[in-house]
């Protein structure tokens, strides 16, 4: 039996490949659920998507969200098809995660924070997305926001995203180092800390100029964050500061408050060690803003 022509064995491995670069191509494609699952607590994901009681569904939705302009209520975004997010495509979340809109095109309110899930990075989002598939589907149903007029009316937000929102991934700075852009992005988009951190003004629009500069407690007594630039942190080394993150534990032994104590417990804590750091090291980095007037 003569031997095959020398031209087969190059044929044969080119189309090898061609085979595994499309296998990896949809494997990327379909984003990795275990990767998902971090990216999720490090964006604190369960928090505002799960009901505030024992034994709730995990992204089942429910949480209430007090605000100056009412309550809103996170919205079921497990895979089932009627009250979850099961009859969206990929496209439809990135959609939502990047620009704030629904897939019928209507605007999200900003309670939702796609002003900072904007800068999450396009593998991440589908990463994020594979792991929200492989959730169990929960067919709680959502509740309607209790906001009333105006603030209920979804077309104004697109004036409240021309003066406030800027979609589009993170992009770090060249001048940085990589620890500081990694936790720049973990602050700023994944985490989203300046949601709570940053001061607003009257339409509700974050303060830039104040970003991560903490906010004071409504009338009441009802919210208030801390300041996270060195102004307050210099108080705290890098290790007071790591176990904070980890345990809720501030050093002179007083515990976070309740809503920063589930957020250790879901988010900071199951950082990585490099992850951890490097937000450190971001925090570290920014300019030191003066405490907000009481």
């Amino acid at each position: 039996m003569s031997a095959p022509p020398s031209w087969v064995f190059p044929a044969t491995a080119g189309m090898f490949v061609l085979l595994l670069q499309a296998a990896m191509g949809n494997a990327l494609a379909q984003g990795d659920a275990k990767k998902g699952e971090y990216l999720a607590k490090a964006g604190g994901c369960k928090a505002c998507h799960t009901e505030d009681k024992k034994d709730a569904v995990p992204y089942a939705g429910g949480r209430a969200l007090k605000t100056p302009f009412g309550t809103f209520y996170g919205p079921n975004i497990t895979p089932d098809p009627v009250a979850g997010i099961g009859r969206w495509s990929e496209s439809d979340f990135k959609r939502a995660m990047r620009l704030g809109e629904r897939p019928d095109g209507a605007h999200y309110f900003p309670a939702f924070p796609y002003p900072s899930f904007t800068g999450i990075a396009d593998g991440d989002l589908r990463d994020l997305w594979a792991y929200l598939r492989s959730l169990a589907p929960s067919k709680r149903a959502n509740q309607e926001h209790e906001v009333g007029f105006p603030y209920n009316v979804r077309a104004l937000v697109a004036g409240w995203k021309l003066q406030f929102f800027s979609p589009g991934p993170f992009v770090g700075d060249p001048a940085r180092s990589t620890a500081v852009n990694r936790g720049a992005y973990l602050v700023r988009a994944l985490g989203h800390c300046g949601e709570c951190h940053t001061p607003r003004n009257v339409l509700g629009g974050p303060i830039r100029d104040r970003f991560l500069a903490g906010t004071r407690k409504l009338p009441g007594g009802e919210g208030g964050a801390p300041n996270l630039t060195p102004t307050r942190l210099k108080k705290m080394s890098d290790g007071e500061l790591k176990y904070f993150l980890e345990t809720g534990l501030y050093p002179d032994g007083d515990a976070a408050a309740e809503s920063m104590d589930e957020v250790v417990r879901n988010t900071t804590s199951q950082l990585t060690p490099g992850d951890l750091a490097a937000l450190i090291a971001y925090l570290r980095s920014l300019p030191p803003l003066a405490e907000e007037p009481k």
